[in-house]
């Protein structure tokens, strides 16, 4: 579970008690005693909200079915009690990783009385852990488990707060007041009067109190006992601490190690540490709580028992996936990504690994700012900076260095070197002391080999290596690092200054001529104008790097060693459950990053955007335009060349983690066939391909099929049950045979509305048949017959035909070698022959003219040519270019000259297409 779970407890912690209890949903709520509709004290009803508001489970909690409570999912953690001089020298740590042997306890052990002899005195009790140990987590359910009556029992009263919420209110406000704002029902609670003894029985717990600059001088922080005198929030709980106000009451801390100092020693009753899942059985414990209980009545349960047997059979064997597990987060990421690989439901929204990666970043650094830390009279507040942001710049970096050179590992000296080797001012200075000791070793482990350390099987001289804490968020960090666009060059960096700079000045004309007249004669900064002449050069440059981003893309996905390696689908499944049975053998010494350009892909997208606009990195739309419109023309071509299954794989991969349904069917558009034999077809990659292969239109084009292949077709539109609508078969060798049998199924089928028949060898017999056949159906509303070999007689026949069904309104026949008087035949018979037909006429697209007049669908007609232009016979397009030309020259020549402008119109577009057909490469097949 999540170190800080922030998008929760920040509602669950803001959300004031006015609100109405049949507002929040009951999701692992049962009625205790406490709930009985007996109870009226303010104390019991407060229990029962505060019960359902931090039950409430945020929304990534929802992909795992949402079956568990947060009571059935709680793990608790390993949480040693450490003496005061332990906690020294933590600051200068990197990369904690020893843990004492001493017995775990719970936190209601740790308010048990002590022999310190402050006999009427509340304990104060520090919990602290770096980011991603379950200190939120344990909050939580420490807060339902007092509601339900099954822990810290002798405590009435449980008042839980949010240190950043605290931070960030400018009134000033008494202790009783801020009670009040948050729990409404307690605004006149008799135990927080301050009268006699009755605050023994309160527990105040501060959640994150890194966020608070608090200031235990006494010139800085004045003394209060009045629990209703209004002072700053970060005063009141300074006088809490103290002991001075409340002294009865006892009270819980939480804070990350980097702000141990924030709190003397001599205000701290006890400290202790919590260190997250420290065993394989704790990990076990966690996995079946989450994978497990949401299968019990489904079909998926056994499938759930053997993939936690495999986790199981992984962690005991002390791999780096146990060491990532050691912190729950990374337990959470671990099942979330099985459940993708595994639980995909068709029905439920869309989810992708990207969208998994960027959820699990937003909700342990949603909202984190990196501060000055101590030492500083500054409010927090007025030095913050995005503390993913500062993530990706370096340990993106350092991510970024290791997929260029193909390097998963790195030693002490080269995390020091990439990991804040720049530093200058003091303030960063304790910038990064904090994120080293708060965040450093969320992303890095010590490498583990064999079950051992590396540096106990290394020899003498070498260092101890690191990796990143899970194989994929190396490459998560380095694709963002890359899409931030933070790789930028010397030379972008300073037109991008230089470009903000002439932005910001040029708000004051007169300023910013002043400025660059003093530099260069008035003459020339006129000529050339240098306000429009910087940005213009910056967006070039831009534009430029857009187009790198999309270039490596595609380059990283297509790498040529790369291309025996399994598909990345499988790589992520064994790095999860390890490989049971020979090792699958690998063509290349260096490590594969082919999930590196998967996630660029993703990044993209837009509802990973607002995610990571919320953690601080901001991807704009142009960019993201920039680098998609590179990318389609770089997949486009590297697709024109013969790819192996796992390659094609990765790339339906791709394409579903961009979502963008537009240049997903471009992409697709242009590969003739999807060989997929020696891919591993798991239900998920069935979803995959289905997904992509939904963004293009329903069609059958381009697939070599035969007369034979309109069997199975026939077959297929007899079915009582077929829904088929449209059917697109251009392209394919039907021949007249094939095209016979599929129109025994048109009489009786009633669901297809369009059929093509585009470029399919088509004849006058069949084109008769055809017509025949049309007098049987009812369902028909479009026929493409175009490009095929059908005479005046035939074509006739078929309009006819066409006029006399029910429902067909359009007939495409251009592209047929028709004569000018059977074209002009066809567009005269307007009325049907029979007495009883509808009267109606039927759109027949035969040229791009229609008798002495444009055709209104003339551009639909010349699209079609250029879209089929490089597999089509391009002699015959030719010709009939030149025939649509001589088409136009007629009609225009008897037309009034006011009419013959939009001729002119068409005759331009017809003249491009032929000279498109002209510069191309003769055909190096044979003619279709």
């Amino acid at each position: 579970m999540f170190s800080r779970q922030l998008s929760q407890l920040q509602a669950v912690w803001t959300w004031t008690m006015r609100a109405d209890v049949s507002l929040y949903p009951a999701t692992g709520f049962h009625c205790r005693t406490f709930c009985s509709s007996t109870t009226t004290s303010e104390s019991e009803i407060y229990k029962r909200k505060l019960f359902l508001w931090f039950s409430h489970l945020p929304r990534e909690e929802k992909q795992f079915g949402g079956y568990f409570s947060p009571e059935t999912m709680h793990v608790d953690p390993l949480i040693l009690e450490r003496k005061a001089e332990e906690t020294g020298g933590l600051l200068s740590s990197l990369l904690q990783t020893q843990i004492p042997s001493s017995p775990s306890v719970t936190v209601e052990q740790l308010f048990e009385p002590t022999d310190a002899g402050n006999e009427g005195r509340g304990l104060n009790v520090l919990l602290y852990g770096s980011v991603g140990t379950g200190k939120s987590t344990m909050v939580r359910k420490l807060v339902l488990d007092w509601c339900s009556g099954t822990t810290l029992t002798h405590f009435k009263l449980l008042v839980p707060f949010s240190c950043e919420d605290l931070s960030q209110m400018s009134k000033v406000a008494s202790l009783r007041d801020l009670v009040g704002r948050k729990y409404l029902h307690l605004r006149k609670h008799p135990l927080l009067s301050g009268e006699g003894n009755q605050a023994r029985d309160v527990l105040f717990l501060f959640n994150g109190m890194e966020k608070m600059n608090l200031d235990f001088h006494i010139g800085s922080t004045e003394l209060c006992s009045d629990p209703n005198e209004a002072l700053p929030p970060n005063v009141v709980v300074v006088n809490l601490l103290r002991k001075y106000l409340l002294p009865e009451a006892s009270i819980l801390v939480t804070t990350r190690m980097s702000a141990l100092d924030r709190i003397p020693q001599k205000y701290v009753s006890r400290y202790a540490q919590i260190f997250g899942f420290n065993d394989p059985d704790r990990q076990r414990a966690y996995f079946t709580s989450r994978l497990l209980q949401q299968s019990r009545e489904s079909a998926q349960y056994h499938e759930a028992q053997a993939l936690i047997e495999l986790l199981y059979l992984n962690l005991r064997r002390e791999s780096q996936l146990a060491a990532a597990c050691f912190l729950p987060s990374y337990c959470w990421l671990t099942c979330a990504t099985l459940h993708f690989l595994h639980f995909t439901d068709a029905n439920a929204p869309i989810r992708t690994l990207t969208g998994i990666h960027t959820s699990f970043l937003r909700l342990n650094f949603g909202g984190e700012v990196l501060g000055t830390g101590t030492g500083t009279n500054v409010p927090i507040q007025e030095h913050q900076s995005s503390l993913m942001l500062y993530i990706v710049r370096t340990v993106g970096k350092l991510a970024f260095d290791g997929v260029t050179y193909k390097r998963t590992s790195f030693s002490e000296k080269e995390l020091e070197q990439w990991i804040g080797g720049k530093t200058k001012t003091d303030e960063e200075l304790r910038q990064l002391v904090m994120f080293r000791t708060d965040v450093l070793d969320f992303f890095l482990a010590p490498c583990v080999e064999s079950g051992k350390n590396l540096p106990e099987a290394l020899n003498e001289g070498d260092q101890r290596r690191y990796v990143f804490t899970v194989p994929a968020m190396q490459e998560y960090l380095a694709a963002l690092y890359v899409v931030l666009g933070e790789n930028k060059s010397a030379l972008e960096k300073l037109t991008s200054q230089v470009s903000v700079a002439i932005g910001q000045a040029s708000e004051d004309v007169n300023a910013l001529i002043n400025i660059f007249s003093k530099l260069i004669p008035l003459r020339i900064f006129a000529i050339f104008n240098l306000l429009k002449l910087f940005p213009k050069l910056y967006e070039k440059i831009s534009s430029y790097n857009k187009g790198s981003i999309a270039r490596k893309m595609a380059a990283e996905l297509f790498r040529t060693e790369d291309s025996y390696n399994e598909d990345v689908l499988d790589q992520m499944e064994q790095s999860l459950l390890g490989v049971h049975g020979p090792q699958p053998k690998q063509y290349s010494e260096d490590k594969p990053f082919e999930l590196y350009p998967i996630f660029m892909g993703g990044l993209l997208h837009y509802g990973n955007r607002v995610l990571l606009q919320q953690v601080g990195c901001s991807i704009q739309s142009t960019t993201v335009a920039q680098i998609t419109h590179v990318l389609r023309k770089y997949l486009v071509r590297e697709l024109s060349k013969p790819q192996p299954p796992e390659e094609l794989m990765d790339l339906l991969l791709l394409l579903f983690e961009f979502q963008n349904p537009r240049l997903t069917a471009e992409v697709v558009a242009t590969i003739r066939a999807i060989p997929l034999a020696n891919i591993r077809m798991t239900s998920l990659k069935c979803f995959i391909l289905s997904s992509v292969l939904s963004c293009t239109p329903a069609s059958l084009q381009f697939n070599s099929l035969g007369p034979e292949s309109c069997v199975v077709l026939r077959d297929l539109l007899l079915d009582p049950t077929s829904c088929i609508r449209s059917l697109q078969l251009c392209d394919n060798p039907l021949l007249d045979a094939g095209v016979s049998t599929l129109l025994e199924a048109l009489p009786a089928n009633e669901s297809l509305t369009h059929l093509s028949l585009m470029h399919t060898g088509l004849g006058d017999q069949m084109a008769l048949e055809l017509a025949e056949s049309l007098q049987k159906n009812t369902g028909l509303q479009e026929l493409n017959v175009a490009y095929n070999n059908i005479g005046d007689s035939a074509a006739l026949a078929l309009v006819d035909a066409c006029r006399e069904h029910p429902n067909i309104h359009t007939v495409h026949l251009y592209l047929n070698p028709l004569s000018d008087v059977g074209k002009q035949s066809l567009y005269v018979r307007g009325v049907p022959k029979s007495q009883g037909g509808s009267g109606r006429r039927v759109k027949v697209l035969a040229s791009v003219t229609e008798g002495s007049e444009i055709s209104e669908d003339w551009h639909p007609i010349l699209s079609v040519i250029r879209q089929n232009a490089s597999s089509w016979d391009r002699q015959r397009l030719k010709q009939q270019l030149k025939i649509f030309l001589r088409d136009l020259e007629s009609g225009r020549q008897q037309q009034h000259f006011w009419k013959r402008l939009p001729f002119r119109r068409v005759e331009k577009g017809v003249r491009q297409t032929l000279q498109m057909l002209e510069k191309a490469d003769p055909p190096t097949g044979h003619s279709k």
